[in-house]
C-alpha cells in the first residue's frame, strides 16, 4: 500500500502547512480569513468549470490545498488566546501592580521545593470580566495543602510574564507556556487567598474527584509510596509526585515512554476491553457492542486520567483506530490516523508544537510502516522467539522513527534501549493488565491486599530492572550536538531507505544515495558555520561570573566558579557548547582585561580597582564593587556597560540611572539575558 498516494495526506500536509504559516508569521486574523474566502470562491468556480473540462482536475487540486491551508491558518489564530479581547493580556496595569484576581484550579502541575503548582482559569480582574490560564504558585508551609480542582479562589496579587532564557540553548519555558496558551504566572502564600465555599464541579473536577479517591484507596491499602508514584504515572500518566531519580533512570535506560500515557498505555487498554469481549461475536451487531465498549471504556480512561493533553491525544488516536476497524477498513489504517491527526489538530492546533504529540504519532506511525520489513526479515516458528522478535521490531521501529526527533530535542540516546524492551516487556504487559484491574476496582472500593501486593511487587520489580539497566551510564550518549538540518536530513534518509527497503528499484535506491549526499551536506554546511563563529558569551548566572570566548569550535571559559574548574558540569554550559558543537578547549581564571575582535574589555571586579589610564570600549562589572560609577566613567568613557548576575539589584539600579544620565548603553544579564559579543 503507498502511504502518499492518499488524497488525505496531501490535505493533512497542507493543513499543517497552514498552521505552521499562522505561527511563525502571526498573520492577522482578517488576512487569514480573505486567504481563506479566496480559496473558497476558486474551489467553487473550479469545481464546476472541471465538469466540463478534465484538464483543471489539476487546479481543483490545487485549490482544496490552499482551502487546506486557509483552515490551518484559522484553526491557529482561533485558538490562540491572547488574540481574544476577554484574555487577561489585554489588561496591562494587572503586569504593573496588585489587583484582585478570581481563578479556578484546573490542573495540578508537579510542585517544587518552595510551591504547589496548578493551572488555573481567569474568571474575573476586579470585578471585571476575563479568561485565559495562568500558572498559579502557592507557597508551601507545615500545614496540609486543603485545595482541590475545582476550588474557586480570590486574591490579591500581580501577574507576572514567565521571563525568557536568560542564557543561550536554554529550554524556552516561556515559549513552552505560550504553546498551552499560558502567558503569565502568580505566586501567593496560603494566607493570602481567600477560598470560596462553592466549588465549580465540571468535568475536571470529578476527574481530579476519580484519581484522589484511587490515591486514596491505594494509601489505605499501605500501597508502597514509591511503587505507587510509578503506577499514578504507569497507568494513568500522573508524574507529578514521582521523583527525580526515578524519571532519570527511565531515561538512562531508555524507558521514558512507559511513564508518559501514550499509544502503548491505551492501546493495552483495547486489548484488554477486546479480551474481556471476546466472547461476543464478530457479527455486525457484535462488533457495534465492542465498538461501543471501547469508545466508552477510553472515554472513561481519559477523565479518571485527568483529561491531560498526551491522555486525549491517545484515547483520540485509538478512538480512530476502533472506529476504522469497526467499518472494516483496517487496511486503511493510515487513513484513520490522519483523521485522527487532523480532528485533535483542528480543536488543538498548538499540539502540533508539543514534543509528546510529535513522538507519539511518528511512533506509531513507524510502526505501522515500518515494522512490517523486520517481521519479513525473520520468521521464527517457535512461539516464545516469535513474540520476543515481534516486541523487538516494534521497538525498533519506533526508534527509528523517532531517533532524529529525540536526538534534535533532548541531545542524547540510550544505548541499551533495546535491552530494556526485551527485560521489562513480559514484567509491564503484567503491570498494564494488574494496573487497570487495580485502578477499576479503587474508584469502587479498597482492592483485596494480595491484588495490591503483587502489583506493588511487579512495579518494585520494574524499578530494579531499569535501575539496573541505567546504572550503566556509559552506554548512554550524551550531548549530541543535532540541528535542524541534521533532522531533515536523516527523516529523508529513513523515509527514502523504507521506499527502497519495501519494493527496491533503481529510481529509489538513486533517492537513497541523494539522501546521504544531504546527510553528508548537513553536515559539511553545520562544519562550515561552526568554524566561522567568533563571539563572545557573558552568562547569567547569580553570584557567579562566566564569560566563554569562542573561535569557530574552540570554547575557552573564564570564570570565577571553582565548581567549573574540572569541567563544564552545570546545565548553563553543557547546552551551549552542545547545541553549538563547541569543544571546551580551556577553563581559565577571570581576566581584568580581555581583547576580542580589536575591542578592549575592561573587567572589574569586587576589589573596585582599575587603571585609570586605560580606554576600554566594553567594561563588565562583577561581584557588586563598590565603586564611584560616575567618576568611573568619566575617567574610563567606556561605549558599553555589563552588569552580570553576580551583582546586587540595588547597586545595578543605581548603575543603570548613571549610565542614562551619560547617554551610554547598559546590559544587566540579570534583565535583559545573556550579552553577545561578535
Amino acid at each position: 500500500m503507498k502511504v502518499f498516494d492518499f488524497p488525505l495526506v496531501r490535505i493533512t500536509i497542507s493543513f499543517l502547512i497552514g498552521i505552521l504559516i499562522s505561527y511563525y508569521w502571526q498573520p492577522a486574523i482578517e488576512i487569514a480569513q480573505f486567504i481563506l474566502f479566496i480559496s473558497l470562491i476558486s474551489f467553487i468556480c473550479i469545481y464546476f468549470l472541471s465538469k466540463k473540462n478534465k484538464k483543471l482536475n489539476i487546479l481543483f487540486g490545487i485549490s482544496v490545498n490552499l482551502i487546506s491551508i486557509g483552515i490551518g491558518m484559522m484553526s491557529l489564530l482561533l485558538n490562540t488566546d491572547s488574540l481574544q479581547e476577554s484574555n487577561y493580556t489585554h489588561f496591562k496595569k494587572a503586569f504593573e501592580k496588585d489587583h484582585y484576581i478570581s481563578f479556578t484550579l484546573r490542573e495540578k502541575l508537579k510542585g517544587n521545593d518552595y510551591n504547589d503548582r496548578y493551572v488555573a482559569i481567569v474568571n474575573n480582574i476586579e470585578d471585571k470580566k476575563y479568561t485565559g490560564k495562568i500558572i498559579v504558585n502557592i507557597e508551601k508551609d507545615s500545614t496540609k495543602n486543603p485545595l482541590v480542582i475545582g476550588n474557586i479562589i480570590l486574591a490579591k496579587t500581580i501577574l507576572q510574564n514567565t521571563a525568557a532564557p536568560k542564557n543561550p540553548n536554554q529550554f524556552d519555558y516561556e515559549k513552552y507556556l505560550s504553546n498551552r496558551q499560558i502567558y503569565a504566572q502568580i505566586y501567593v502564600s496560603k494566607s493570602e487567598i481567600k477560598v470560596n465555599q462553592k466549588i465549580r464541579k465540571d468535568i475536571w473536577f470529578y476527574a481530579a474527584r476519580l484519581n484522589s479517591r484511587i490515591i486514596h484507596n491505594l494509601e489505605a491499602a499501605h500501597f508502597n509510596k514509591t511503587e505507587m508514584n510509578v503506577a499514578m504515572a504507569l497507568i494513568l500518566g500522573q508524574q507529578q509526585e514521582i521523583s527525580q531519580d526515578i524519571i532519570q533512570d527511565y531515561q538512562y535506560s531508555g524507558a521514558t515512554h512507559v511513564l508518559s500515557v501514550s499509544g502503548l498505555h491505551v492501546g493495552f487498554i483495547m486489548l484488554f476491553i477486546l479480551f474481556v469481549l471476546k466472547p461476543i461475536s464478530n457479527n455486525r451487531k457484535g462488533s457495534f457492542i465492542k465498538l461501543v465498549a471501547i469508545l466508552i471504556s477510553l472515554a472513561l480512561f481519559g477523565i479518571v486520567s485527568g483529561l491531560s493533553p498526551p491522555v486525549l491525544r491517545s484515547v483520540v488516536m485509538f478512538s480512530f483506530l476502533a472506529i476504522g476497524n469497526h467499518l472494516r477498513r483496517g487496511s486503511n489504517i493510515y487513513h484513520n490516523l490522519l483523521v485522527s491527526v487532523l480532528l485533535i489538530l483542528l480543536f488543538e492546533p498548538y499540539f502540533l508544537f508539543d514534543v509528546g504529540f510529535q513522538l507519539s504519532y511518528i511512533a506509531l506511525f513507524s510502526i505501522l510502516w515500518i515494522q512490517p520489513l523486520f517481521k519479513e526479515i525473520w520468521k521464527p516458528k517457535n512461539k516464545i522467539t516469535l513474540y520476543i522478535w515481534e516486541a523487538l521490531s516494534v521497538s525498533f521501529a519506533a526508534q527509528i522513527g523517532t531517533f532524529p526527533l529525540c536526538l534534535y530535542y533532548f541531545h542524547q540516546f540510550p544505548g541499551l534501549f533495546f535491552v530494556t524492551n526485551i527485560l521489562i516487556l513480559p514484567v509491564l504487559s503484567f503491570i498494564m493488565i494488574a494496573g487497570i484491574i487495580v485502578m477499576i476496582i479503587s474508584v469502587f472500593g479498597s482492592c483485596p491486599l494480595f491484588i495490591i501486593k503483587i502489583f506493588e511487587k511487579s512495579i518494585y520489580l520494574l524499578n530494579l530492572i531499569i535501575h539496573y539497566v541505567a546504572s550503566f551510564e556509559s552506554f548512554v550518549i550524551r550531548n549530541i550536538g543535532f540541528n535542524f538540518f541534521y533532522l531533515l536530513a536523516f527523516y529523508l534518509l529513513i523515509i527514502t531507505a523504507v521506499f527502497w527497503f519495501k519494493k527496491p528499484s533503481f529510481n529509489k535506491l538513486a533517492a537513497v544515495l541523494v539522501s546521504i549526499v544531504m546527510v553528508q551536506s548537513s553536515y559539511i554546511i553545520t562544519k562550515i558555520q561552526a568554524e566561522n563563529q567568533h563571539e563572545l558569551i557573558v552568562f547569567n548566572k547569580k553570584k557567579k561570573t562566566i564569560i566563554t570566548e569562542r573561535r569557530g569550535k574552540d570554547i575557552q571559559l573564564f570564570t570565577n566558579d571553582t565548581s567549573l574548574e574540572k569541567g563544564p558540569g552545570n546545565n548553563i554550559i553543557i547546552p551551549y557548547l552542545t547545541n553549538n558543537f563547541g569543544v571546551l578547549k580551556s577553563v581559565n581564571k577571570i581576566e581584568n582585561i580581555l581583547f576580542f575582535n580589536g575591542r578592549k574589555i575592561l573587567l572589574i571586579d569586587s576589589s573596585g580597582v582599575y587603571p585609570k589610564t586605560i580606554r576600554p570600549d566594553i567594561l563588565i562589572l562583577t561581584q557588586s564593587p563598590k565603586l564611584n560609577l560616575d567618576r568611573l566613567l568619566s575617567d574610563l568613557n567606556p561605549k558599553e556597560i555589563i552588569s552580570d548576575a553576580s551583582n546586587s539589584y540595588a547597586i545595578q539600579k543605581y548603575w543603570k540611572t548613571s549610565c542614562r544620565k551619560k547617554n551610554i548603553p547598559f546590559h544587566a544579564t540579570a534583565e535583559k539575558g545573556f550579552y553577545k559579543l561578535n
